[in-house]
């Protein structure tokens, strides 16, 4: 609180004032009085100077005058107090200033690295934890996808290779470990699990070592002389496995990781260690920024190296490609632990300012790739941009339009490309405001997170024969005396005009200018759109899968691909024309919602207004995956998804 002290008031207070120096007092800058409780005479309080006015503990406050204002403050608090109430965990707003930057969660300090068994004379399990790799013994056609606890035994694990050659020599403990724990690990048979370590103390008293099995499903079966090439998603799953297991077995510096023969069968070694890289250092992320003391925690803080060891039946590959396939998966890491940073991130971080101070960052990251334009509301007016700045209007922050362009190191473009990302900071719902769930309206950005973490990965992969615009309309849906309300018409930057019957249907008018811009000023030859867009289309697949909506078959058939290289798991759904009578207005162009039922794909045709028909256009809704409910954070779905498809764009 400050006190304002009128000249006519103050010289009533040195009037009234026992000092004796009140009849001299002048009010200076540079010498500051004291507003205390008086004891004497008829006035409530008296001045005083510094030198007059032995400051004691039991006075509650105090005030300051100079040159005549006042400010109040504890007289209990100590200036060390000061200094550490000063030191925040992480920047934010204050009262009357939004936060202007976000923090990003570190690497991973751990390093990764691969070696062919061949390659390396030094002994695979010349570590602290190693762990074995397994597949189980190939399943009969007619087993269950689920075992009952009464099925008969099932065949032993057969080792093969160097596993074989470790298991001999620990007198079969490897072995044993598997029988042992065979109701829980099934030989392997459940991709990723792990068995307890087994401690073997090394020979002439050194330090003790463990070994965990990790199970790598079903060891595929011959069809036609072929055997069936292994999946993306088991790699990604044993990657994540070895994350755990560093994190959870204690005191632990260095991790070999014995993988058998047959886990490249059907892919590249380089495909397969940038998989792993990818899903091992994404398995590391923790977000610290808004933790403080105990509640931090570093996953496998001990760990300083973890080696990768290929039983290959050719040799191929040199240790050059190994190294660049495992910096391509950590690029990718890097990208996804942005995507979850921004998707963590309370709205008292993370705005539209804070989100364009990330895009910048993300432009200076790349090394000249990317360049990043912001702008402004005077550009968005100047392009027309109204239904974008209709919901900007509540908002706290100027909006900021955010377009990063990445171009090839070689300058030849085969293709151009356009990846939009719906960027609400925060969703209250508008005058229509959300009864549920509005917790969770952070993550009304999981579009924009996506692309800006797409963004950070191209940038450091610098794929060729490729321009991709990253374009996000960044704003929030607030509730204030300028926000946008029902009945409103918004003219959108192609003279659209929108009759708005919902304010919660607000990410389709951000989406629709931003669509405008990439098919009209940037040019792309093909668009995809990200967005967290309706709870109809969580309804519809769950929290697990996003919906696909698109007219061009070869666009669909690229997102399916992709899907299921990265595990992005994706579902191509129905853009059933019959249902766009819903969005008709008898006042304005069209309207922003559609009727009670079918409303993820009302909100796609509504979409589709914004982007040339002939265009190769699909939008992705992925408000049921963004976020993982077990872990209470965000899951980082999207990165790799539009980073594989950008990259494909340029072969």
């Amino acid at each position: 609180m400050r006190l304002s002290i009128p000249p006519a008031l103050l010289s009533v207070l040195l009037r009234a004032s026992s000092n004796a120096f009140a009849p001299t007092f002048r009010a200076s800058p540079s010498q500051p009085l004291y507003l205390v409780p008086s004891t004497v005479g008829r006035s409530r309080y008296r001045l005083v100077t510094p030198s007059s006015f032995a400051f004691s503990t039991s006075s509650n406050y105090i005030y300051t005058l100079r040159g005549g204002s006042a400010s109040r403050s504890s007289s209990t608090t100590s200036s060390s107090e000061l200094n550490m109430s000063a030191e925040r965990p992480f920047v934010t707003w204050t009262f009357d200033k939004h936060c202007e930057t976000m923090g990003w969660s570190p690497a991973p300090t751990a390093s990764l690295s691969a070696v062919s068994v061949a390659a390396d004379d030094r002994s695979v399990d010349d570590a602290d934890l190693v762990i074995v790799g397994v597949f189980a013994p190939p399943a009969n056609d007619d087993d269950k996808e689920n075992n009952d606890d009464e099925k008969e035994e099932m065949d032993p694990i057969v080792f093969n290779g160097k596993g074989k050659q470790l298991d001999e020599m620990l007198g079969g403990a490897l072995t044993e470990l598997a029988s042992d724990n065979s109701k829980a690990f099934q030989n392997g048979r459940c991709v990723g699990t792990l068995t307890p370590a087994l401690r073997v103390v090394v020979p002439g008293g050194g330090k003790a070592r463990r070994f965990v099995l990790l199970g790598l499903g079903p060891k595929a079966k011959e069809k036609d002389g072929v055997i069936p090439k292994v999946e993306s998603a088991t790699i990604m799953k044993a990657a994540s496995a070895v994350a755990s297991a560093c994190h959870d077995q204690k005191k632990v510096k260095s991790c070999n990781v014995l993988l058998p023969p047959g886990i490249v069968e059907g892919i590249s070694s380089t495909g397969m260690l940038a998989d792993f890289s990818t899903e091992f250092f994404s398995g590391l992320y923790v977000d610290n920024r808004y933790r403080t003391g105990k509640k931090v925690e570093v996953k496998a803080e001990d760990v300083e190296s973890v080696k990768l060891y290929l039983e290959l039946s050719e040799e191929g590959d040199v240790a050059s490609d190994y190294d660049a396939a495992i910096s391509s998966g950590a690029a990718i890491a890097r990208g996804c632990s942005l995507t979850k940073d921004i998707v963590n991130a309370p709205h008292n971080v993370l705005n539209s300012e804070s989100l364009a101070d990330t895009a910048r960052r993300v432009a200076e990251e790349s090394g000249g790739s990317i360049t990043c334009e912001i702008l402004g509301k005077e550009e968005c007016e100047a392009r027309g941009m109204g239904a974008y700045l209709g919901v900007a209007r509540g908002s706290e922050t100027e909006p900021q339009f955010i377009h990063l362009t990445y171009s090839p190191p070689n300058g030849d473009v085969k293709k151009k490309v356009g990846c939009v990302g719906k960027g609400l900071l925060f969703d209250t719902g508008g005058y229509n405001i959300k009864t549920s769930m509005m917790e969770l309206m952070k993550f009304d950005c999981g579009g924009a997170a996506a692309v800006l973490g797409a963004a950070r990965a191209i940038g450091s992969l610098k794929p060729e024969g490729v321009e991709a615009h990253f374009i996000v309309a960044a704003c929030e849906n607030m509730i204030s005396a300028k926000a946008f309300v029902p009945s409103d018409i918004l003219t959108a930057s192609n003279n659209k005009t929108i009759e708005i019957l919902n304010t919660d249907a607000e990410g389709r008018l951000t989406l629709a200018d931003a669509l405008v811009f990439a098919d009209k000023e940037c040019g792309c030859e093909k668009i995809i759109e990200l967005s967290t867009l309706t709870g109809a289309c969580m309804v519809s697949l769950g929290t697990k899968l996003c919906g696909v909506w698109t007219d061009d078959d070869g666009l669909a058939k690229e997102i399916e691909d992709v899907s299921k290289a990265t595990g992005d798991k994706s579902w191509r759904m129905p853009l059933a024309k019959e249902y766009a009578d819903q969005l008709k207005s008898k006042i304005a162009d069209i309207s922003n919602l559609g009727g009670p039922y079918g409303g993820a794909i009302t909100a796609a045709l509504f979409l589709t207004e914004f982007v040339d028909k002939k265009k190769p256009f699909a939008h992705i809704d992925i408000a049921g995956p963004v976020w993982d409910k077990e872990k209470g954070e965000a899951s980082g779905f999207g990165a790799k998804l539009v980073t594989d498809w950008v990259r494909k764009q340029g072969e």
